[in-house]
């Protein structure tokens, strides 16, 4: 697939949509590299996260950067890669999407179904209290492939994969 080598899909939306578990899927099927947005957050962001106090512009300012600096370097070197990030602002997406060969998929979900999953989610640092700040806070991307996070994560990458040709 021509320019498929350069490129840098990144998947968006809440917490709990399903941005590492279909991002690793992804990935692997197409035998691409895979980064979680969330394993570059500093550690006073998720501290501030676990202890359930929403991180603002200023909290997520070097955190943005890093991950520019990733899909940039990612860009430079032919690596395509699959990048999780929640990206819940327009300014934050117009900020990762650095080049036509970044493609913005956003998983959207419904509130309830979001919920559903955070409370049954174990071992992260963001707590299901966090939800409806995340959802006050989501900016629709005006630019992206949208899929029903509700579909199974197979079906998911098999829609991604359709839409994007790879």
């Amino acid at each position: 697939m021509p320019g498929m080598r350069n490129m840098v899909i990144i998947l968006m939306g809440v917490s709990g949509a399903g941005k590492t578990v279909v991002g690793r899927l992804l990935a692997s099927a197409v035998g691409w590299q895979f980064y979680d947005a969330d394993d570059f957050h500093p550690s006073a962001n998720i501290e501030k996260m676990r202890r359930g106090l929403p991180l603002d512009d200023a909290d997520r300012q070097p955190w943005l950067a890093t991950l520019r600096a990733l899909v940039h370097r990612c860009l430079a070197t032919s690596t395509a890669a699959v990048l999780a990030c929640s990206a819940l602002k327009r300014a934050y997406q117009r900020h990762l999407v650095v080049d036509p060969q970044v493609r913005l998929v956003y998983l959207i979900a419904n509130p309830d179904l979001i919920r559903e999953r955070l409370l049954q989610r174990r071992g992260h640092f963001m707590p299901p209290t966090l939800l409806e700040s995340q959802f006050t806070t989501l900016e629709e991307p005006l630019d992206a492939f949208w899929v029903d996070a509700a579909l199974s994560p197979m079906d998911l990458v098999t829609a991604i994969r359709r839409h994007l040709h790879i």
